[in-house]
């Protein structure tokens, strides 16, 4: 019996795996921007303190500042286990620099984790894939627009795309291109089994649902809320130096695992 509850409490077979983090800047035009270069950075601090590798992938600059999303690997033992509850809509309050009567305002940032996907996971078939070149654009010197190494991949039977232009290479934009695009058609089909699960059980544990609002970020009180599991942090600026993420995330670790054996015990 033991073990059986240890096999619940442990996660998913995935827990092990290295992610793929992606942040996209949501409501609240240029402070969504800047806020989500913060989240960014807020996931490149943490991960060094865990000792993991951080890669970006991909970023979109936006000209006022900030970034209209971004993305990268983070490579470690274990890494998509304790970032996979950060998916979902973060939200921040607080007095932006250009506000002149002191108003708090509010902006959010979306946050999606992958589990890093291996080739014997899932297989995409080239006849369901098209390869758009392009040049690129932004930032990049004389360099940019000279030459279509920009890469966009699409997944015809879903729809998902995944498009790379940071490397003047178009191999490697392709390479990294088409592992994003694996990790999420993977990440979709997972979704949709995690989803049939939920539905059949009344419940959604652990589907980190992206369109949830799963936490705030007040820079006025300085507190951070986990909406789901109710969970508050006093120091904001602690939490966006990587310095408090672990408390949170061991925190809610043992709340979804408690959801998790909750939910395994009244099935059984």
């Amino acid at each position: 019996e033991e073990e059986v509850v240890g096999a619940v409490l442990s996660g998913d077979d995935l827990s092990a795996r290295s992610a793929i983090l992606e942040v996209r800047a949501g409501t609240g035009g240029d402070e969504a921007s800047l806020f989500a270069e913060e989240v960014f950075e807020m996931y490149r601090l943490f991960a060094a303190e865990q000792g993991w590798r951080f890669d970006v992938l991909s970023i979109s600059k936006v000209d006022e500042g900030g970034y209209r999303e971004a993305s990268a690997t983070i490579s470690g033992a274990g890494a998509f286990g304790q970032l996979k509850y950060e998916s979902g809509v973060h939200r921040v309050q607080r007095v932006p620099l250009t506000e002149v009567q002191g108003r708090v305002h509010t902006s959010t940032v979306t946050v999606a984790v992958l589990p890093e996907v291996e080739d014997v996971d899932i297989t995409l078939d080239p006849s369901d894939l098209r390869i758009d070149v392009y040049r690129s654009s932004g930032a990049g010197g004389q360099h940019v627009n000279t030459t279509e190494s920009a890469v966009r991949i699409t997944h015809l039977p879903t729809g998902l795309q995944a498009a790379i232009q940071d490397e003047r290479s178009q191999h490697k934009n392709k390479a990294k291109a088409m592992k994003v695009l694996q990790a999420r058609v993977f990440d979709a089909r997972q979704r949709e089994i995690n989803e049939q699960r939920a539905s059949e059980r009344q419940s959604q544990i652990g589907s980190g649902g992206r369109s949830e609002k799963i936490r705030t970020y007040n820079f006025p009180q300085s507190r951070v809320t986990d909406h789901r599991a109710g969970i508050t942090k006093f120091g904001v600026h602690e939490m966006m130096n990587g310095e408090l993420l672990e408390e949170l995330i061991d925190d809610l670790q043992l709340h979804f695992r408690a959801e998790d054996l909750e939910a395994w015990i009244k099935g059984s």
